[in-house]
């Protein structure tokens, strides 16, 4: 009788709310278990049980006996395990109603700190509300009030709120209480806050181990990785204390971050010692971060003596191996993770999918994308991101679509995939408007979209597109990231926009090695390149190291100048910087050595080369027949072939070429016809050749029937080689014909308005002639000026026709580059 009184006193809507029957789901034997609580009816018997309850079901069957014992409301300890039950299974709204239900018959702060908690472990933001309705009530505040209140403040950065709770820590002096001290490290980490963190680290009276791990932690998650380090150093050395597990766990991911081996070393020293490297959660950090540092043979080795491997374990050597580029030893050590009879998961797939389209098994990358279906994991963020990436970079968008219109939940990381996937597939425009898209969608594109957008406007040559996504990343902060920014130089300077480039990299805060190659690139592809060279020295002067790309740029204008002094003091830095001559720059010097005629040197360099490809035989090919030396030309031609080289368009505009300047018109045709032959479908540069060929050789009724069958129409560089034929011939009507074309197609081109002008004056047809020179006036086409450059006392100076000394533009260069 005096339980059912119990209960009514309490509320019999509380039994029926809070007790459940099982559902089908339910487990058989919980009945029984029900059955056996039922006997249980002191504090002492059911607060473990409440403590340690399974499930939401039973958490309430639980909450049912405590009642009809008579345990409510008067047992703080039940009633405070029943508010942390059901917040840990989701359900915070019986929380509340227990603690409302509860506070008049037990006012203590012990009841609203547990209240405060379970709303914190169901991540409600109502812990500060709570906690000043504590303060209101008038109760005494304690060292369990301010961690979770703290923690809620955390989650939700409310960096105010929690240094009111600080200064509340302080006023009522538990800011010497080691377990607050170590919440307000952790708060002010959270938060961003790093000083303050380090400043409470600092003045705190006593430290435990949970004090030196949460500030290692706190500088980890800031980037402040050589003061974490330095931390766990002045743990071992003047703490007294020991580092635990946790310790070793918080600092090896930094050693990993920072590359520091010698670090790593030092810590499995001390876990040898501890013990600690015989526990699987440290063996695991411990591969990872001997990996990160490229100490690939101590990574085995830590993973080979482990006596007991997880998953995780598996993963942390595969992706370790991957990290590194060894893709090989990844692969295999996947298949021994197979034979093991351990499952992939997704980290496991998402590490070995990049490693296998680095390795070209994209059958094998498919068997693990048909796997994850299977498994039901497909559309894991990490593992469609990693798809994506697959079947981009294995020439399949299409694929690639369909796995990102499947996901249920995207990321910044899957749009960026897409738009990398459309970018690197040749549909830039479908990757120019997918960034719309993304922010229809409510995602904010970062620096990663931007440097995947930029070269799809350099491909495409779209000065405008390239201008509207420079105006994105303005408006979002981003223009003055380096990788960006780097991307930006690089598609002005192909989109020929250099004056653009210039102004971004003059605007940058801070420069690299991509900052400077790709401004050197963009200026030796045009007639500005002397800016090319004083940024090459420049970058020397600033202390950056030159790289393929450098010297390749460099190189590149030094032979469109004809600079062969230059161009040799660059060949000798390459000889000393270089430990290995890399193909592109030794092909870089053949094209400067034949520009500038001595070929002599050109071939001493090409025998060097160990290992020729295409470019390096098509440029021997191209030289010596701007020398006329064509039986060598042809020679090489022949020997490419016999090689075994697999020659391509550019060979036969280089063997054209060759038979154009010596005026062998048969040999010419041949291999005119031979390239058809072999599927290599002519150009307008072959074409050009061929004109050219036939109109030295005075053939111009084939050179003109040759451009009316031409299968493409003729540009600039076939109607330029007739001109010149006709100049060369006297064929004035023809010249007109081509130079109307030309007129169409280059309006501005003073080049061609000078070549017939000089055809009309060598005619003798003076009035023809000035009607020309009127014609360039009035379509205010300018003849660009002379320009050239001269070296006095090791300082180049760059003037152009008419300018005087002392006003000229100094370009400079260091005195021990002998310049």
């Amino acid at each position: 009788m005096s339980r059912i009184l119990a209960a009514r006193s309490y509320g019999l809507f509380q039994v029926f709310f809070f007790s459940t029957s099982p559902s089908r789901t339910t487990n058989p034997s919980n009945g029984t278990a029900v059955r056996k609580l039922s006997r249980l009816s002191s504090a002492p018997d059911l607060l473990p049980l409440c403590s340690n309850a399974q499930s939401l079901l039973e958490t309430k069957q639980l909450h049912a006996l405590a009642i009809l014992n008579g345990l409510l409301p008067r047992s703080v300890s039940i009633c405070a395990a029943l508010i942390l039950g059901y917040a840990s299974h989701g359900h915070l709204q019986s929380s509340s109603i227990l603690f409302q239900q509860t506070v008049p018959f037990c006012y203590t702060a012990f009841l609203w700190n547990t209240f405060i908690r379970a709303q914190s472990v169901c991540g409600i933001h109502d812990g500060f509300s709570t906690y000043n309705s504590m303060v209101w009530a008038g109760l005494r505040r304690d060292d369990h009030t301010f961690p979770f209140v703290l923690k809620t403040c955390a989650d939700y950065s409310e960096v105010e709120k929690g240094m009111e709770i600080h200064g509340a820590v302080f006023k009522l002096g538990f800011d010497g209480d080691v377990y607050v001290g170590n919440t307000l490290v952790q708060f002010y980490g959270s938060c961003r806050n790093v000083k303050s963190a380090a400043k409470v680290f600092d003045e705190m009276p006593e430290r435990d181990v949970i004090s030196w791990n949460t500030a290692i932690g706190v500088f980890s998650i800031n980037g402040l990785y050589l003061d974490a380090v330095g931390l766990f150093q002045d743990m071992i050395s003047a703490s007294g204390l020991s580092p635990n597990l946790v310790s070793v766990i918080s600092v090896l991911p930094v050693c990993a971050t920072v590359e520091d081996e010698k670090m790593t070393s030092q810590i499995h020293g001390y876990m040898i010692k501890t013990g600690l490297d015989v526990i699987v959660t440290a063996g695991n950090a411990l591969v990872d971060a001997y990996g990160k540092c490229g100490s690939m043979k101590a990574a085995k080795r830590v993973f080979n003596e482990m006596t007991e491997r997880s998953e995780v374990s598996w993963n942390a050597i595969i992706t370790s191996f991957a990290y590194r580029e060894l893709h090989g030893d990844a692969l295999s050590t996947f298949r021994l993770m197979i034979l093991e009879g351990l499952t992939p998961n997704t980290v496991t797939i998402s590490s070995m999918l990049p490693v296998l389209v680095e390795l070209e098994f994209f059958n094998l990358a498919k068997e693990l994308h048909g796997f994850s279906m299977r498994r039901g994991i497909e559309s894991d963020i990490f593992i469609a991101n990693s798809l994506i990436d697959m079947y981009a970079k294995s020439g399949h968008p299409t694929e690639a679509s369909c796995v990102f219109n499947k996901m249920t939940r995207r990321n910044v990381v899957s749009w960026n995939a897409m738009v990398a996937n459309f970018a690197q597939n040749r549909f830039e425009f479908k990757a120019l408007n997918l960034i719309r898209e993304m922010q229809n969608h409510g995602e904010t594109p970062n620096s990663v979209t931007f440097t995947s957008l930029l070269p799809a406007c350099a491909r495409m040559g779209s000065l405008r597109y390239g201008k509207e996504i420079h105006g994105r990343a303005i408006r979002m902060g981003l223009a003055f990231d380096l990788f960006v920014s780097n991307a930006l130089v690089d598609m002005y300077g192909k989109c020929g926009g250099l004056n653009l480039a210039k102004n971004v990299f003059s605007n940058l805060w801070q420069r690299d090695e991509v900052s400077y190659n790709s401004l050197i690139v963009g200026y030796s592809q045009t007639s500005e390149c002397i800016e090319s060279l004083i940024l090459f020295w420049e970058m020397q002067l600033t202390g950056m190291k030159h790289d393929v790309v450098s010297f390749v740029g460099a190189i590149s204008a030094c032979a469109n100048l004809a600079a062969l002094k230059q161009g040799r003091e660059i060949h000798g830095i390459v000889v000393r910087k270089l430990s290995h001559e890399h193909l592109f720059v030794a092909n870089s010097l053949l094209d400067l050595y034949t520009k500038c005629g001595r070929i002599d040197i050109a071939k001493t360099a090409f025998d060097r080369i160990p290992i020729r490809d295409v470019a390096s035989w098509n440029t021997m090919i191209l030289g010596y027949g701007m020398l006329g030396e064509l039986d060598v030309a042809i020679s090489l031609f022949e020997a490419m072939k016999y090689d075994g080289v697999e020659y391509d368009s550019v060979s036969y505009i280089a063997i054209l070429s060759a038979c154009s300047h010596g005026g062998l018109v048969e040999r010419g045709r041949n291999y005119f016809n031979e390239m058809q032959g072999r599927n290599v479908k002519p150009t307008t540069m072959h074409y050009a050749c061929m004109v050219d060929l036939l109109g030295r050789a005075g053939l111009m009724d084939e050179a003109v029937n040759l451009i009316k069958d031409i299968s493409v129409e003729p540009d600039a560089n076939v109607w330029g080689a007739l001109l010149g034929a006709c100049r060369l011939h006297g064929s004035i009507e023809l010249g007109c014909w081509a130079a109307d074309h030309l007129f169409k197609l280059k309006p501005n081109h003073c080049g061609y308005y000078a070549l017939l002008s000089n055809m009309y004056a060598e005619a003798g047809r003076w009035d023809d002639a000035d009607r020309v020179r009127e014609l360039m006036k009035s379509r205010r086409v300018k003849k660009d000026p002379g320009f050239s450059w001269v070296q006095i006392r090791d300082q180049v100076h760059a003037f152009v026709v008419g300018e005087k000394l002392e006003n000229l533009d100094t370009m400079y260069c260091p005195g021990e580059c002998g310049w």
